[in-house]
């Protein structure tokens, strides 16, 4: 059976991984979305009750029902590189694939049904609650009363986007930052914000879960107090492997049976006291920095999550999703 990867084109996070996938002889079928209708082709047919479904990508013709797992890395727009792109073709393609798609047994890594609901920070910040994860105070308002009334119970803050990414071409990362003591809260009105109590931490956390194998790295954090987003810190100590403590485990395993995701790269600040609070889960995080600086097995143990022989059986779920931790 065939592992399937929805993917961009220059992706070497998913080279990393198909590179195991080629090693133990698992067939891999790797395409793009974008690229239908132009080098990516589709067609399922339902008649008596059954469905035959097939995929053909650079000369490899691959059927639906024969895919043992599907992982959605970074999956271009459908059609977006087709002769004569258009919303409604975008439309047209993404139902025909994810559609098909959903009705066959493969596992997920992940179901976009579950990636989507997983990418909203607010659900993100009341899950990890209510696993037992310590997350720290925060406010999401357009109330500027109320980011006044929060500034004053908890005077050392930082704001960062509600949404993750600036959505332009290509994303802009916006970064982390503290919130100066004398900040005019009025443009709160104009948009959602977020704030968020600063925590004093020693240390960045880079939990990677993938199934039930959790790898976590540590980077002690920087003298420089004022340094509170690691993606632009100035170089420093190097990620290192760190042992996940046994409440972590607990509540991140808790995490992703409840978000129903088979893949996770969490965030935490780690305090004083060795407390490792919650700061968000990238539901398709990279990991390719941390297993180079690291050594640690992440792509490896993606592969072998694909390669799992068999699909499930089929598990109804309220989302469309089968269970994806296992």
């Amino acid at each position: 059976m065939t592992v399937l990867i929805l993917t961009c084109e220059e992706d070497v996070t998913a080279d990393m991984v198909v590179v195991h996938l080629n090693a133990t002889g698992v067939p891999v079928v790797r395409l793009d979305p974008a690229d239908l209708t132009g080098g990516v082709a589709l067609s399922g047919e339902y008649v008596h009750g059954t469905f035959r479904g097939h995929l053909s990508a650079a000369g490899r013709l691959v059927s639906i029902g024969g895919l043992r797992s599907v992982w959605v890395r970074r999956p271009g727009t459908p059609a977006a590189r087709a002769a004569a792109p258009s919303a409604w073709l975008t439309e047209e393609a993404s139902q025909a694939l994810y559609g098909m798609l959903r009705g066959c047994d493969a596992r997920w890594m992940n179901h976009p049904d579950a990636a989507r609901r997983a990418r909203h920070k607010p659900w993100q910040l009341r899950l990890a609650q209510r696993c037992g994860l310590p997350v720290p105070a925060t406010l999401i308002t357009t109330f500027p009363q109320a980011a006044r009334e929060f500034a004053e119970r908890y005077p050392d803050l930082v704001v960062k986007p509600v949404s993750g990414a600036h959505p332009q071409d290509p994303p802009r990362a916006v970064p982390t930052s503290r919130v100066a003591p004398d900040t005019d809260f009025s443009a709160v009105a104009y948009g959602p914000t977020l704030l968020q109590r600063r925590v004093a931490k020693r240390a960045d956390i880079r939990l990677t879960a993938v199934g039930e194998r959790m790898l976590a790295a540590r980077k002690a954090g920087p003298d420089d107090a004022d340094e509170v987003d690691v993606r632009f810190a100035a170089a420093g100590s190097p990620w290192r492997p760190t042992d996940v403590p046994p409440r972590v485990a607990t509540a991140v395993q808790a995490y992703l049976r409840a978000a129903e995701l088979a893949y996770g790269a969490f965030d935490f600040a780690e305090d004083a006291d060795g407390t490792w609070w919650f700061l968000e889960c990238n539901q398709s995080g990279q990991f390719g920095f941390i297993e180079v600086e690291t050594g640690q097995p992440i792509a490896r143990a993606i592969a072998e999550w694909l390669a799992r022989p068999g699909p499930p059986p089929p598990q109804a779920h309220a989302n469309g999703a089968n269970t994806a931790v296992r």
